[in-house]
């Protein structure tokens, strides 16, 4: 199936008004969740917190907030596959901490375990300007997707996605991008509700990668890169974080962090150095276990 096919069949583009990413037609499960919780512009804060007050948490929110119902306890599966240069580029902006920098990465919602040829992934930017988060992103089956980002075999595409589709075969063309390191991790998500429409915080699980054997469907051996007895909170919002949440997070002592999922992967696989203004309590310790059981997203 052609990339053509595919955009017309699943009736979307790249970039809608809203923020809201193309998806397969009938889209269900773990990818309507993606479809619905996604915004263009926001401002983000993270946060760490102890697995064990993550059901206080839980309780706080869902008092306030609305939890999506393909959102289970305990979280649905994202993986995503990070490309950067040969000498990381865009892990040293990100380190450097320059007020524009992006990155591109592929991104899958559910089991990957279960990922097809035809099964749907997200193409994605993520850009920092100044404070504000933008994404752009796009839907096509893992097969397309592999043979445009990883073989760089040009693709068909309709003419609503040429802009974005051209500005990713330049990056990984003039910037030689290449897959570089993994990151997975179980998302909890809960929407706000009334006053809140705007704000979205997510609770990320077991936050884990690797640094070869990029396949989504691979049975190769991941790794916790950050230590699994802590969860990744992000408070989410396209103006303003409402003052309850933040005063939630002062009562749980939630410290605000400058953590990436992705820097943490390339860290903890020693690709760079670590950096000196990372957390200390996201360092998994010499003689922590590391190694992510292999049943992890097999009762979901």
């Amino acid at each position: 199936m052609g990339i053509t096919s595919w955009f017309k069949r699943a009736g979307g583009d790249e970039s809608s008004t809203d923020g809201d990413p193309p998806t397969p037609a009938r889209a269900s499960g773990f990818q309507e969740t993606a479809s619905r919780l996604h915004a263009f512009n926001r401002y983000e804060i993270k946060y760490f917190v102890d697995e064990m007050r993550v059901p206080e948490l839980r309780r706080e929110l869902a008092a306030r907030m609305d939890s999506d119902p393909h959102s289970p306890v305990g979280g649905y599966p994202v993986t995503s596959l990070y490309y950067d240069t040969p000498d990381l580029r865009f892990y040293w902006e990100k380190i450097e901490g320059l007020k524009f920098r992006r990155k591109l990465r592929m991104r899958l919602y559910g089991d990957p375990a279960a990922c097809t040829e035809e099964t749907p992934v997200q193409i994605e930017i993520k850009q920092r300007v100044n404070r504000v988060t933008q994404k752009r992103r796009t839907a096509m089956p893992y097969g397309i997707a592999r043979s445009w980002l990883d073989d760089r075999q040009m693709i068909e595409c309709d003419d609503s996605q040429r802009p974005f589709v051209e500005e990713v075969t330049t990056l990984i063309g003039n910037l030689d991008l290449r897959p570089t390191v993994t990151t997975g991790y179980l998302r909890e998500a809960f929407v706000g509700r009334d006053a809140d429409l705007g704000l979205r915080v997510t609770i990320d699980h077991k936050v884990h990668g690797r640094d070869g054997d990029f396949y989504f469907g691979s049975k190769a051996q991941n790794r916790f890169t950050i230590p699994p007895r802590l969860a990744i909170v992000e408070l989410k919002a396209n103006e303003r974080v409402p003052y309850w949440a933040t005063d939630l997070t002062a009562r749980m002592d939630m410290s605000v962090i400058r953590v990436s999922k992705y820097c943490q992967s390339i860290q903890a696989f020693g690709l760079a150095p670590r950096s000196i203004v990372g957390a200390p309590e996201l360092i998994i310790l010499p003689g922590e276990h590391d190694r992510v059981p292999d049943d992890l997203f097999s009762t979901l």
